[in-house]
């Protein structure tokens, strides 16, 4: 058996998750929250995720059971993401594999919410939406790369959705998107909204003053021409904007109409988490990656088709 330690701080979230051959033994994690209007600025992140990694850490271990020995392989994301929480999150595991004599591994923040996803949905081989405040992607595998078929052209879907909420002062907790999706829900009457699809691409600066249907509405369309190109039957949608609702509801019918299966997980998984890094670790490290104490670097930007695949066929 082999068992991983993940950790996750690439923006306000800071977790830590251990993996155990395809089980996910524990998951805490904290989450910076900031007054309503404000967004969270690197540095305060980065000081929160300070604060509480070494609890969150001894969390994951009392929860799991399970001592250093018990260790295989320590993973941390490498990138995508906020650069002071990345350091902060690097230096904490390079500092725990030293100290406890492990391998270390770099993992891509993108493919572990997609290996994350596909383990917990059980899904073969989707077309991915990948949605989250830093992240819109429409992916699908092939030849040993998690190819982008589309994206976004200026900003997130997250973070547009986070803008939209800081400008009319709703409440960050427990997030923006979340807040936003309750209100939705009572409203009765829709109004249409700029829609911008460029080919496989989207754009949401310019909706930023609508938000909601209209957006989800060019989500789903990206990931049906997706599906057509790929000649794939199933969806899956990661991501912390992943766990709307309403997305999955749209997206739902979508494929139901195309006689596919549609795959989501929950917002103990599509939100940031420590497991995610530990399950693409567990793949990476199974496949004879491991990451050098030299090149323990972090990146800002690290696109999800640069990882070679070699885990799977």
């Amino acid at each position: 058996m082999t068992v991983v330690i993940g950790f996750e701080g690439s923006a306000n979230k800071i977790g830590v998750g251990i993996i155990r051959d395809g089980e996910v033994l524990s998951n805490p994690r904290r989450t910076y929250i900031t007054p309503p209007g404000q967004g969270f600025l690197p540095g305060e992140t980065a000081k929160h995720h300070r604060s509480v990694i070494l609890t969150v850490l001894q969390e994951a271990l009392d929860e799991a059971g399970l001592k250093a020995a018990d260790i295989d392989c320590v993973a941390y994301t490498k990138g995508p993401g906020m650069g002071a929480p990345l350091v902060t999150v690097a230096i904490v595991a390079r500092t725990v594999a030293q100290l406890w004599g492990k391998p270390l591994l770099g993992v891509n923040h993108c493919i572990g919410h997609i290996e994350m996803g596909r383990l917990i949905t059980n899904s073969e081989n989707p077309t991915v939406l990948y949605v989250s405040g830093g992240n819109t992607q429409v992916i699908a595998y092939s030849e040993r790369r998690y190819r982008i078929f589309g994206e976004t052209i200026d900003i997130a879907v997250g973070n547009c959705l986070d803008r939209f909420a800081r400008v009319i002062k709703i409440s960050n907790d427990p997030s923006p998107g979340y807040n936003i999706e309750q209100m939705a829900k009572k409203g009765t009457k829709y109004i249409e909204l700029p829609y911008t699809v460029k080919g496989m691409d989207v754009s949401f600066s310019g909706i930023l003053s609508y938000i909601e249907e209209t957006v989800f509405a060019m989500l789903v369309e990206i990931t049906e021409r997706a599906m057509a190109h790929c000649g794939s039957q199933e969806v899956l949608i990661v991501g912390g904007v992943g766990c709307n609702l309403r997305l999955q509801e749209m997206m739902g019918v979508m494929c139901k109409e195309r006689g596919a299966r549609l795959f989501a997980t929950d917002e103990s998984f599509c939100i940031d988490n420590g497991a995610m890094i530990a399950q693409a670790g567990w793949e990476m490290f199974r496949s004879g990656h491991v990451t050098e104490l030299s090149d323990s670097w972090i990146t800002q930007r690290y696109r999800t088709d640069e990882v070679e695949v070699t885990w799977r066929d």
